[in-house]
């Protein structure tokens, strides 16, 4: 149980109201009947998302070798796709309780899947195709028993205990894919956020996902300092509907019709939302770090920073797409200057970190654009030379995919994807 602290901070803060709109723990929207792939049409040239960053490009300077991601979720399928790319997996308390047991699958493939399918046929590859995956299984919330704080709380607990089995793991980047509907969360994760921070880990989470209520907020632990807040867009470059707004909002990736490894059926599903998103942001660090294992996480994520896809309005970020769309390609072709090792290269974690005295003045808030800004700026030249509206020329859609709607009630933020029969 959380301690007595933590209830008194819960109680204070109405955390009864952390549910948003039905928003959900690890949701489990969209179940549905994933047909086989064209024949015409190979597996690799259906992932729209791998082909908008210039895969194989990618591939000739960096696959994320010598570099771990611990991916915390509900658990991961061991499918041929990952086969030798899974290590140390580790249950922590409340997954035994999950629903889906599984949903980590499609995330995990999307950062290292092989390309090869059962019987070494042709199948998804991760974008980081040679890094490693630490699988860290938690609680989906959707027990059905208890208040949905309680809930909430159940995650709690198994998130916390996760983040700080990776931070003290040989595992570099952290990708949480959940995403609590809350405003506060609680100590033990604010805790062991902070000790993730202090050994180094670069650590990217959902900002989550909603159906029924416009620009959802970010959810928890997005929010918290020095955690990179993901969200989703489509092969538009444009936000997806659902992907949360807020000043929280660091970064975004491809988080739509994303094709992925999954146990059954045909071994392919397709997966929407903010998890996936994150897991393709970890993996765009995962090959830049291997190309530079001396840098320091500040020196990753600036990186990644500076060779962004930025806002078309021009701003330097908007609560809908953050800073904008990460650019693998060109972090790797172009990094520039890696900057000071020890700076965090985003405000939110220096601004935790000091005092304002009464002379110092408040920053003018970054105002929010319409939804018809909340795309990426396509005019805006790539690393590989090309602009950014070849992402949208190459996009590629997933064919005979048919989704049927599933009324869960969730909890953190919502997840989709289409299952294989």
């Amino acid at each position: 149980m959380l301690s007595d602290r933590n209830q008194e901070r819960d109680r204070q803060n109405n955390r009864g109201r952390a549910l948003r709109c039905g928003a959900g723990v690890l949701g489990l929207a969209l179940l549905g009947i994933a047909a086989t792939p064209a024949h015409a049409e190979t597996i690799r040239s259906q992932q729209w998302h791998l082909t908008s960053m210039a895969a194989e490009k990618i591939w000739a300077i960096s696959k994320g070798e010598g570099v771990t991601v611990a991916l915390i979720d509900t658990g991961v399928t061991e499918v041929p796709e990952l086969t030798g790319r899974l290590v140390g997996a580790k249950d922590f308390p409340g997954a035994d309780s999950a629903k889906n047991k599984t949903l980590g699958t499609v995330p995990a493939s999307a950062i290292a899947g092989t390309g090869r399918g059962p019987g070494g046929r042709e199948s998804a590859f991760g974008l980081a195709p040679k890094a490693k995956v630490m699988p860290l299984n938690i609680t989906d919330g959707v027990t059905g028993e208890g208040s949905l704080a309680d809930q909430v709380d159940a995650v709690s607990e198994g998130l916390a205990p996760a983040l700080r089995h990776a931070a003290d793991s040989p595992a570099k980047i952290i990708s949480i894919s959940v995403s609590l509907g809350t405003d506060e969360g609680s100590v033990e994760v604010d805790d062991a956020v902070s000790y993730a921070l202090s050994k180094g880990k670069l650590i990217f989470a959902a900002v989550g996902d909603a159906d029924y209520v416009d620009d959802p907020p970010v959810g928890y632990p997005a929010r918290l300092p020095g955690v990179v807040g993901v969200g989703a867009v489509d092969k538009k470059l444009t936000r997806v509907k659902t992907s949360a707004v807020g000043p929280e909002v660091d970064v975004v990736a491809p988080g739509a019709d994303v094709i992925g490894a999954c146990s059954g059926g045909t071994g392919l599903c397709t997966s929407k939302g903010t998890h996936v998103a994150t897991a393709l942001a970890a993996a765009a660090a995962a090959l830049v770090w291997s190309k530079h294992p001396d840098w320091t996480r500040n020196q990753v994520l600036r990186v990644l920073l500076n060779t962004i896809n930025g806002p078309a309005g021009g701003e330097v970020r908007s609560d809908y797409i953050g800073y904008g769309a990460l650019r693998p390609l060109r972090a790797l072709k172009t990094p520039g200057d890696p900057g000071d090792p020890d700076e965090f290269p985003m405000p939110d974690l220096r601004d935790a970190m000091m005092t304002p005295s009464p002379s110092t003045p408040t920053p003018t808030p970054t105002p929010i654009p319409s939804a018809s800004q909340a795309v990426v700026d396509v005019a805006a030249v790539g690393g590989d030379g090309h602009s950014a509206g070849f992402w949208i020329a190459l996009g590629v859609s997933a064919a005979g995919l048919l989704c049927v709607t599933v009324g869960t009630p969730l909890l953190v933020a919502e997840r989709r994807r289409s299952l294989p029969s």
